[in-house]
């Protein structure tokens, strides 16, 4: 398995044959709007940074995509442009496939990607806001002879979450970082305490990513590297830069258990959660 990080959330992920680009934001810098509102911190157009300058040749080599939700970070105008003109697969869970058809892609849902999948549902912040960020969940990938793979999606810490990853047993995990807060409600991603939790409780390596690329994000790597280090914690973790490649091998374990079934529902807060995203 490689994982090639893009920029924040985006990354092509090399598993058996497919080539799958995860949550394409691939529009300039600056072509977004901030989405910090509150609170300390400058508000700034995102992205942030550019993409990195080999980005087109490694996108010439997808064969499908992933999106684990519809927020503009995840899936922007550019991404979507990107997909519609390659006419590329868009895999993704039921909850998003008919909104994504809407938009003019080729949306499947992810049970027929031809390997062990399960959805995981996230909590995308807490209360009200959280409520409110939409049906978002993560996806456990598990391919013949490959590591498996948590893509946690955009989340917080969750009973839920601690429990798909003692019975999934995956040998990677993949984390989003950044600490996102838009200055009211609370964090809308893991804090740095809830990623040591993390760390601690994954069987294998885990990746974080999503960071330094948006205003609402103010972890970043050097800070990341230290409190892991400072935890013990280092040898587990890869904090890749963008447009770093990882390579990794499967674990030698039991035998993997079977994926569940999951059929998130949607409804009115999948409707208020589109309405705010755009």
């Amino acid at each position: 398995m490689e994982i090639r990080q893009i920029r924040n959330a985006t990354l092509v992920l090399s598993i058996g044959a497919h080539r799958l680009l995860v949550d394409p934001m691939l529009g300039a810098a600056g072509s977004m709007p901030g989405f910090r509102l509150f609170g300390s911190g400058e508000r700034r157009r995102n992205p942030l940074v550019e993409l990195p300058r080999d980005t087109r040749a490694w996108l010439d080599d997808v064969t499908a995509a992933l999106v684990t939700h519809e927020h503009p970070d995840h899936l922007d105008g550019a991404g979507r442009r990107f997909l519609a003109e390659r006419k590329l697969p868009v895999w993704a869970s039921p909850v998003d496939v008919a909104s994504l058809r809407t938009k003019g892609l080729d949306a499947r849902a992810l049970d027929g990607l031809g390997m062990d999948v399960e959805i995981v549902p996230a909590r995308h912040g807490r209360g009200l806001l959280g409520w409110m960020m939409g049906p978002v969940a993560g996806v456990y990938l598990a391919h013949e002879g490959e590591p498996s793979v948590l893509l946690t999606s955009d989340a917080v810490m969750s009973d839920g979450l601690l429990d798909a990853i003692a019975r999934l047993r995956p040998d990677v995990i993949v984390a989003p970082a950044g600490s996102a807060n838009m200055g009211v409600g609370g964090d809308i991603l893991f804090s740095i305490d809830e990623l040591v939790t993390l760390v601690r409780r994954a069987p294998g390596v885990v990746v974080l990513n999503h960071l330094e690329a948006l205003d609402h994000c103010p972890t970043t790597r050097e800070a990341l590297r230290a409190r892991m280090q400072h935890e013990g914690l280092i040898e587990k973790v890869r904090i890749p830069d963008d447009g770093e490649s990882i390579v990794l091998a499967r674990r030698q374990t039991p035998e993997r258990p079977s994926v569940r079934r999951v059929s998130p529902v949607g409804g009115l807060q999948k409707w208020v959660a589109a309405r705010i995203s755009g």
